[in-house]
């Protein structure tokens, strides 16, 4: 009969018994120091998730290429979501913050979302985030949603509007990005379900008047999406005082 070796592990639940979120732990005391850290596992979560998407992630797949034992790398990390919270956190890292106190807030806006999705862009496996079954708390995505929040509130927003604007503006970003990583349709597809569309065009008028299926200009969709909506929130604003 194999040795069965039981995974030492910190304790990733609540008193409750529900799972905790790696941000709420702290990370473990190391053993002889072991050469991994949640730094350099990250970064190799990163680079598989880049390379090989998220569907080959899993743990024993991360501890091969990081060179150890899958009992090592549970020493340090719980489980496959924690690895992912790690992961997502590091990546808004790459997320530029402007200079709060240049350009109008409109301005800010813009420019924050626009690096948040080329970052996002940057790591297609991103764009399965909406699906996430806990929000990220970690660090760096709470220091852009920090950035995001203030400047609603400095807009004139207040109370429960900055809650709704921010997350009409994060959706907004979010939902371009999962919609253009995730769509694998190819031109001559995209041409035929148009001609199929026309076939059918007493049913849909509109989608054939505007080419829905020929559809592919996310850039300009994402930034004039992002206008209609700073515009609707400037008239808000304008309306409330």
């Amino acid at each position: 009969m194999g040795v069965i070796v039981s995974k030492p592990r910190s304790s990733g639940r609540a008193s409750s018994g529900a799972a905790q979120s790696v941000w709420l732990r702290r990370p473990p005391t190391p053993r002889n120091e072991p050469p991994l850290s949640r730094e350099r596992i990250t970064e190799a979560a990163i680079a598989l998730l880049d390379e090989e998407g998220m569907e080959r992630l899993t743990m024993r797949h991360l501890a091969e290429r990081l060179g150890v034992g899958a009992t090592t790398l549970y020493w340090h990390i719980d489980t496959k979501d924690d690895v992912i919270d790690l992961a997502i956190d590091a990546i808004f890292a790459e997320a530029p913050l402007p200079e709060g106190d240049a350009g109008s807030w409109q301005e800010n806006v813009v420019a924050l979302l626009s690096g948040c999705r080329a970052m996002l862009l940057r790591h297609p496996w991103s764009a399965a985030l909406p699906l996430r079954r806990r929000p990220s708390i970690g660090p760096n995505f709470l220091t852009w949603l920090e950035f995001l929040q203030a400047t609603l509130a400095r807009a004139g927003l207040e109370g429960r509007q900055v809650q709704a604007a921010c997350w009409v503006l994060y959706n907004h970003v979010q939902g371009s990005t999962a919609s253009q990583s995730s769509l694998r349709w190819s031109g001559a597809e995209r041409t035929a379900a148009q001609e199929q569309l026309r076939m059918q065009q007493e049913q849909y008028p509109t989608l054939v008047e505007y080419e829905y299926m020929l559809d592919d200009a996310w850039d300009e969709n994402f930034e004039l999406g992002l206008k209609y909506v700073l515009d609707g929130l400037q008239a808000q604003i304008a309306a409330s005082r």
